[in-house]
């Protein structure tokens, strides 16, 4: 995948699809060029046997098709970049993954539209909890659905059409402040 948030994306809808009720998505960037994506949930889990495997591209639980290339790109992306992927999961308890990259590495592909993957997760599961956090050496933001829900009211969906426009503005305007896709400058690298 050419950005890091297709791979948010994918990972998430994993969750989405293991009946994940609370999904908690994690940006941690510091001042070393270290980011770690981390994405939390409270869905199935995973049997201890199916954990080993799955990051092998013919580990998959889909019937459409005998391959699943999302977490081994992932993984691949990750250590290419010098970084690493570590799944902890327990049936019945959900599952947490984090990836860690170095951002100044060549191969380590931009961020990309963090703000539309999220914001389009919210739209197709918006009876999902979703919350939402990115650091950076510039600042950082929480986001909350379920925040936004108790201020709407349960009236009002998180997917019709007015919120909707409203959580891709607000969430394109926190990554902006917390300077969305810039990977530091490495050493010696001037800043800007």
């Amino acid at each position: 995948m050419k950005e890091l948030s297709l791979h948010l994306l994918d990972v998430a809808k994993n969750s989405v699809a293991a009946g994940a009720e609370h999904i908690s998505i994690t940006l941690d960037e510091d001042q070393d060029g270290w980011l770690t994506i981390a994405i939390a949930d409270d869905g199935r889990g995973m049997e201890p046997e199916f954990l080993a495997r799955v990051t092998d591209p013919f580990t998959t639980t889909r019937t459409t098709r005998k391959v699943g290339l999302g977490l081994p790109l992932l993984r691949l992306t990750a250590e290419q970049t010098g970084g690493s992927l570590d799944i902890q999961s327990a049936v019945g308890a959900g599952t947490t993954l984090a990836a860690r990259f170095q951002r100044r590495h060549l191969d380590c592909p931009p961020l990309g539209d963090l703000s539309g993957a999220v914001a389009l997760l919210i739209q197709g599961s918006p009876d999902v909890a979703w919350t939402v956090e990115h650091s950076t050496p510039s600042g950082s933001y929480v986001f909350s659905t379920a925040e936004v829900q108790e201020i709407l009211g349960e009236d009002i969906p998180l997917n019709a059409p007015e919120v909707f426009a409203w959580i891709s503005e607000y969430l394109a305007e926190q990554e902006q402040s917390v300077g969305e896709g810039s990977a530091p400058p490495a050493p010696g690298e001037p800043a800007g």
